[in-house]
This record gives structure tokens, sequence and C-alpha cells, in this order.
């Protein structure tokens, strides 16, 4: 079995699903033609199993993806699934329902590991700054335990005002009721958005008039793609820290419940709410049902070549086996 990527040495990842296939977290197989290929994550070319080390890991790998696997995209001849940390590249068809929403959850977990790494980044630079002026008689004990204390949040919340800025939207646009106008929102006023389902089944974001007081038929109203576009921008702000393991499976589990995500306006949103009131796990799978249209655009043109590459790779498969099957 290979241990490393035939083209550019690259070491594949050790994996603990597949006891006849323990390298690899990408894979490929043709359970028809017999076909078996790790996919290097480096330089994305595909190295073909030799024969005599395919046949328990292919009955072995069809088992799994049937029992267990999630369906993220597919074209006519390919189909591009998940089980556990495995992305696996299935040949034929897979009768499985697509849930490109669900991938997105590791958006949101690689969010926190990153937010942790911030947050101990500043830790170590206070520390070092509490240690040299300490050395030299110039911080106070409760001066020293404020800079401890804080020092995360400083790099954190500079971090989010670097990715995001201070404006979540920017333009003009009058409130229909008293004329009011509205240029900006502000993302520190986010907890007071009001979510609601949106025309053709899409997601509206609605503020209340500070003139007025209206909000049905006054305010401010975002919609369309310019209320999708808000959205996602508001929920990935308010999740810069990202998610925990059990908060996103429980996020993805809800979605499941209401039967997928296109489905998540209508059933925790109904009449509209306030984000500050959706609770954690709402608001997780808010953002990840509101990220769904783009995530299986972006998984449409990753199946696609997926599928060229396969074509290519199947040829040269069938030259190799064919010059090593006896006639």
């Amino acid at each position: 079995m290979f241990t490393r990527c035939l083209v550019c040495s690259r070491p594949f990842e050790e994996n603990d699903l597949l006891e006849h296939l323990p390298r690899g977290h990408r894979l490929a197989f043709d359970p028809e033609k017999g076909r078996l290929w790790l996919i290097c994550r480096g330089c994305r070319r595909w190295s073909l199993v030799p024969i005599e080390s395919r046949w328990e890991a292919l009955e072995e790998l069809e088992r799994l993806t049937r029992d267990q696997a999630r369906l993220l995209t597919r074209t006519d001849n390919i189909a591009l699934m998940r089980v556990g940390p495995l992305e696996v590249v299935r040949v034929g068809d897979a009768a499985l329902r697509e849930e490109a929403w669900w991938r997105y959850g590791r958006e949101l977990r690689a969010r926190q590991d990153r937010f942790k790494k911030l947050s101990a980044v500043g830790s170590i630079g206070a520390g070092a700054a509490i240690m040299g002026t300490w050395a030299s008689g110039g911080i106070s004990f409760v001066a020293a335990w404020l800079l401890w204390d804080r020092s995360p949040d400083f790099v954190t919340h500079g971090a989010r005002w670097l990715r995001f800025g201070g404006k979540l939207w920017a333009g003009s646009a009058s409130c229909p009721r008293c004329g009011h106008v509205f240029r900006q929102l502000r993302y520190a006023d986010r907890g007071d958005l009001v979510v609601g389902p949106g025309p053709e089944g899409g997601i509206a974001l609605a503020v209340r008039c500070p003139r007025c007081g209206g909000f049905k038929e006054g305010g401010l109203h975002l919609e369309g793609f310019e209320g999708d576009r808000a959205l996602r921008r508001v929920l990935a702000y308010h999740h810069f820290a990202g998610a925990s393991e059990r908060r996103v499976t429980e996020a993805t589990r809800l979605i499941e419940v209401v039967g997928g995500s296109e489905k998540i306006p209508s059933k925790i949103l109904r009449d509209g709410k306030r984000l500050g009131d959706l609770g954690r796990i709402g608001a997780i799978a808010l953002e990840i049902a509101a990220n769904q249209k783009e995530e299986a655009e972006l998984l449409a043109l990753e199946a696609s070549d997926l599928e060229e590459r396969w074509r290519r790779e199947e040829e040269l498969a069938a030259i190799i086996d064919g010059e090593l099957t006896p006639l």
C-alpha cells in the first residue's frame, strides 16, 4: 500500500476508518470496474492502488459509503461524498440525497481553531509585556492582571474588525412610513436585527425605524440578493469564534429534523425573530442554511473538476490494469 503520493511524494494521511486502506483522507473508487485511487491533497493527482491491494479495501469502502456517507454533490458519472474525515469520490450512481449544506459545518469548526490560536497569541504577547514591565517595576499587580485578562479579547476583536470592518450594510433607503433615511447598519447593533422568511423561500432582514418606530409598515427591509448577502455577513461576524463539534452536530441535526436547509426559514423564523433571540444552535443552523446555495455551487464546480480528472485517470488505469491482468 502506498504511503506517499506517486507524483509529489507528499505523505498520505492516516485514517482509522478503513482497515484495508489505512492511508488517505480523500479517495476515489469505481466498484464496477474495481478501480481504487488515493488522491493527494497537495498536487491533487490520483495514485492508482495496485490490484493485489484493492479488493478487500473496495468492499470495505463500498459498505462504509453505503451505510454512513453523506452525498455532497454529484454529476452524471461521479458522486462526492463524505464519511467522517474522509472525502470519497464514487464512480457511478449513489442512491443518496444531496446535502451540500452539511460540509459547511467544517468551516465553523475551523473558525473555532483559528479563534483559539488568536487568543493564545494575545495571551503570549501579554505575558511577554507583563514580564518585561514587571522586571523594571513599570506595572502594578492590578494593571498586570487586567492586561492578562483582556489581551486575548483585544487580539480577537482586532482580527474581527480587520476582517469585517464596523458596517454590516451601507447605502440609502427611506422608511416608507415616515421618510427617515437609513445610511448604514453596524455590526454592533446586530442583536436588534429581525430575521424572517423572505419572498420565494428566501430570508429577509428588517430593522425598526428609530424615528417612527415602524417595523412591518416602516423601517428598513433587506430582501433578495441584498438580504442574503447581509445575512451571511452578519452571521459570519456573529460566529467569528466558530462553533464546537457538538454544536455543529446539533445544528445539522436540527436541519435534518425540519427536512432540509431550505425549510429552516419557515420552521425556526416563522413571523420573524430578533437575531439575539435565536439561540446558539438556531443561529448556527441559520448560517449553515444561508450558505447552502453558495456551498452547492462551489461543490458543483469541484465535482466537475473531479469528473474531468477521473476521465484522465480512468484511461491510465485501463492501460495499467490491462497490462497487469492476465489475458
